[in-house]
């Protein structure tokens, strides 16, 4: 944000934010705070404080492991349970490839370290190994909830 006042950047940056939401440019999830950085062309504690503004306002919320959401919408499941849900789908079965990190990132719109805790966790519950080759490949089928 050029010609900002280094105090009050992060005010610029919660209205900005807030407009977009106003207008329906962000309808669900905001863009991750690398993607604002950017954006804005400010500071990570310049972001996290326009984004601390606005949960405060009650116009957004964080869930840990799945990002800033507008108040009321989005799936505020961690990601790890979202991407253990490919492995519920019709027709998964135990050997078959799993995505790459990078698929992943570009499906769920997550970085590469939320997408790397995700995959550790479910290597850690033996639903993801090694593959023959390289990447990784189905080593269990998660119990299926509901039944």
């Amino acid at each position: 944000m050029p010609q900002a006042s280094p105090r009050g950047t992060y005010l610029q940056v919660s209205e900005s934010l807030r407009q977009k939401i106003k207008k329906g440019e962000i309808a669900e999830e905001l863009p991750s705070q690398a993607k604002l950085m950017s954006t804005f062309d400010v500071s990570r504690s310049t972001v996290e404080r326009a984004l601390n503004t606005l949960r405060a306002e009650g116009v957004i919320e964080s869930v840990q492991g799945a990002g800033w959401y507008v108040a009321g919408t989005g799936d505020r499941r961690p990601l790890v349970e979202k991407v253990t849900d490919l492995l519920r789908a019709d027709g998964v079965k135990v050997g078959d490839r799993f995505p790459t990190e990078k698929e992943l990132c570009e499906q769920f719109g997550a970085s590469r370290t939320a997408v790397r805790s995700a995959i550790a966790q479910m290597e850690g519950q033996g639903l993801i190994g090694k593959g023959a080759t390289r990447g990784r490949e189905i080593g269990s089928l998660p119990v299926r909830q509901g039944g």
